[in-house]
């Protein structure tokens, strides 16, 4: 549907993405539009293509899919747009008297006769061509949204565009649209191309040929992969672009010698790179080394003896692997520990902390997410922080590709030990920006378990560095006893050597019932299933709050067992409406006091404030952080969260874009708590990273994925940079 009219009011407006809700007079009626709407002011006048929804709070709104700016045909609307202040020198009383002066005939004289102003009084001829100018510039913005949309870009992205490109931003794109897909993570490589050959360029221009080489890069990286085999990538490409392998390599040989794209030789094969994710993994390697052989001069001395005193304080006896462990942290820089769940490493943590602490030296923790930073601090008793936090990176959009930048700015950390925590999780350019904030001389002690689903993000980073051979590693595999009585850690360790799990009627000698597999393929009993042993039926076996200490897993946002339907239905049994509880709506959640809810986008400025055990200000909430609703003011339109690592955040209603409700969430969101699973299964574990005690997982159906470079989620640079 099309609408032509005026925006007369701008009710809300967010200045970060350009979304706004504003009153649009039409010649039949008055309604309200909502969408994202750049460069759009009070008195502009638009042509809107969307569709009327019904808001249940507000009512009837118009949600724009599409505009494009006019100019204003009324003599009314015209002195409102140029007394809105867009106009540098333009007031009210200016502005009427231009409308005044030469009615309708005002546009084409601001446009291409600004000398003619001078008749009016005040202004001279130099502030008639600076409000020429200013006319101008404003009248070049309103072309991009619309010229932007033959290329599949819609109003938000071209915002971000124009800031980058600047007033030439058309020119620009004319000469070269491939520039599109480089200066944005949301436009369609696709889409682009066809607009170009539209416009008539050339299937072999190098200019397209290179861009799509950096796209085929670069959607490796999306599927985790930070390297492509060249031979994979040439067929890839040819098969996008209908190319020869002659344009191909003509090409590559170009962008190699820009340095935009690194090969590396490799095991008598090519290895395909973008400059930044090759320079990232570099960096690492390098630095990895260079700490590793600095002197140890954070060595203890008497290091046995007071080992011994530890242990002895602390009732702690150290198994041969776990003291061989610790004495590897005392005679080397960096230090690998890995084990699978239950062999120690929580304890070797707690062991460090205590034996520099007597020598007065500082112990950082950090973690990559909020829950596994939070899961830390309460095993250790002492203090951990997000890498985010603890490096204090800056904002960087998701449309912003500087995110992938080997060298932003980090701060360094005062620390004589480092530990990280969860280092599976940890991707290559996060591990790229922690490795610039350490001091040499700084012990490094990295503790991850390489079974663990691999980085969100592109690289496999633990992994990669265990296989490089070069950084010292020790691997627990005993289990101790008390993790030795949990279903889940033993199926888990049978899981990861290849031996079928334990089922409920099965059992071992002094097992806890923690873990129970129901098979079951009809959609509504899995559903009936889940909702019961979220709501009740696991008090059997404990008491379990949902909200402590349930978590339900499912592979797929859509279909009756995805996400978005589980959300609906736990919600309405675990925390169902009441009068007590306010609620509000948003798009198609309804967010409630007490919802579990999760962070699903990172951002940077937002303030939180923590109470507990002091008052504790800061700003930055990230993707992947869990916390629950506590209050919704509907006088400040505020809702009020409690994450896990206890900030306290207040979000203003049109903020809710960034949150999503918890009670369901995706296999991908899950592994930033860490969790392998299959089918559907229940488990308890008092060890879980995830600090809750049963999980829920649905196996709906899979998914799947690009992938054309046929090569795990890793590559071998650490290996062939740390041999060296």
């Amino acid at each position: 549907m099309e609408l032509k009219g005026e925006i007369t009011d701008v009710i809300y407006r967010n200045e970060i993405n350009s979304y706004m809700i504003a009153v649009f007079e039409t010649e039949e009626e008055e309604t309200t539009i909502v969408g994202y709407l750049p460069f759009i002011e009070k008195g502009d006048c638009l042509k809107v293509v969307g569709n009327f929804i019904e808001h249940p709070e507000y009512g009837r709104q118009f949600k724009i899919e599409t505009f494009e700016k006019q100019m204003p045909e009324s003599l009314e609307s015209i002195e409102r747009y140029l007394s809105s202040g867009k106009l540098k020198g333009v007031g009210p009383a200016t502005a009427s008297k231009m409308v005044q002066t030469f009615g309708k005939e005002i546009i084409p004289i601001l446009k291409y006769e600004p000398e003619k102003l001078v008749c009016i009084k005040g202004i001279n001829l130099e502030k008639a061509q600076e409000i020429s100018q200013a006319f101008n510039d404003n009248w070049d913005i309103w072309q991009i949204v619309g010229y932007l949309e033959k290329f599949g870009i819609g109003p938000q992205s071209a915002e971000s565009i124009y800031k980058k490109l600047g007033p030439n931003t058309i020119e620009q794109i004319e000469e070269n649209p491939y520039i599109l897909v480089e200066l944005s993570t949301k436009v369609n490589f696709t889409q682009v191309d066809q607009m170009a050959l539209k416009m008539g360029m050339d299937l072999s221009n190098d200019k397209r040929i290179r861009s799509g080489i950096k796209y085929s890069l670069k959607l490796a990286t999306n599927n985790g992969h930070s390297t492509v085999l060249y031979e994979n990538l040439m067929q890839f490409v040819k098969e996008l672009l209908s190319i020869t392998e002659e344009m191909f390599e003509n090409n590559i040989i170009y962008l190699q010698t820009q340095k935009e794209i690194i090969i590396e030789d490799r095991e008598n094969k090519e290895w395909v790179y973008l400059s930044n994710y090759y320079q990232a993994e570099k960096n690492i390697a390098e630095h990895l080394i260079s700490l590793d052989n600095y002197a140890n001069v954070k060595e203890i001395k008497s290091f046995s003896k007071k080992l011994k005193m530890i242990e002895k304080e602390t009732d702690i006896e150290l198994s041969e692997k776990q003291k061989e462990a610790v004495e590897a942290i005392q005679n080397h820089n960096v230090c690998v520990i890995t084990g699978g769940p239950g062999t120690g490493k929580t304890t070797i943590i707690k062991t460090i902390i205590e034996l520099y602490k007597t020598e007065q030296k500082k112990v950082v923790l950090c973690a990559p997410t909020g829950r596994a930073a939070k899961r830390m601090t309460e095993t250790t008793g002492e203090e951990a922080k997000t890498l985010h936090r603890l490096l204090e990176i800056g904002k960087t959009s998701s449309d912003d590709l500087s995110s992938t930048d080997p060298n932003i700015e980090v701060a360094p950390i005062d620390a004589d030990v480092i530990i990280v925590d969860e280092m599976s999780m940890v991707d290559l350019f996060l591990m790229n920006y922690l490795m610039q904030a350490i001091y040499k001389g700084t012990k490094l002690v990295l503790v991850g378990d390489i079974n663990q689903l691999p980085s969100v993000g592109p690289g496999n980073v633990l992994k990669d560095i265990i296989n490089s051979g070069r950084i010292t590693t020790i691997t627990l595999n005993k289990i101790f006893r008390q993790a030795a009585k949990s279903k889940i850690i033993t199926n888990s360790h049978k899981v990861n050597e290849g031996i079928s799990f334990l089922n409920n009627d099965e059992t071992e000698e002094g097992l806890l019932d923690d873990f129970f597999f129901i098979k079951e393929n009809n959609k509504l009993k899995i559903l009936e299933n889940v909702i019961s042993l979220s709501n009740g039926r696991l008090e059997n076996y404990g008491n379990y709050d949902f909200i402590k200490n349930i978590q339900v897993i499912s592979p797929t946002k859509k279909g009756e067992l995805g996400t978005k339907e589980l959300n609906k239905s736990l919600q309405q049994v675990i925390n169902p409406p009441s009068e007590e509880k306010k609620e509000r709506k948003y798009l198609d959640s309804t967010f409630r006091e007490g919802d579990r809810i999760m962070q699903i986008k990172n951002n940077y400025d937002i303030y939180w404030e923590k109470r507990e055990p002091t008052l504790e200000m800061g700003k930055g909430v990230f993707n992947g952080e869990y916390g629950t609703i506590l209050n919704i003011d509907e006088v400040e339109k505020k809702v009020k969260i409690k994450f896990d690592d206890d900030k306290l955040v207040w979000y203003n209603y049109e903020e809710l874009e960034q949150i999503e409700h918890a009670y369901c969430i995706t296999v991908h969101k899950a592994q930033r708590k860490r969790i392998r699973c299959s089918n559907y299964a229940i488990s308890t574990s008092s060890t879980s990273t995830f600090n809750q005690n049963f999980t829920i997982y649905s196996n709906d159906k899979s998914k799947k994925t690009t992938n054309f470079s046929r090569k795990s989620k890793h590559s071998r640079i650490y290996d062939s940079k740390c041999r060296q």
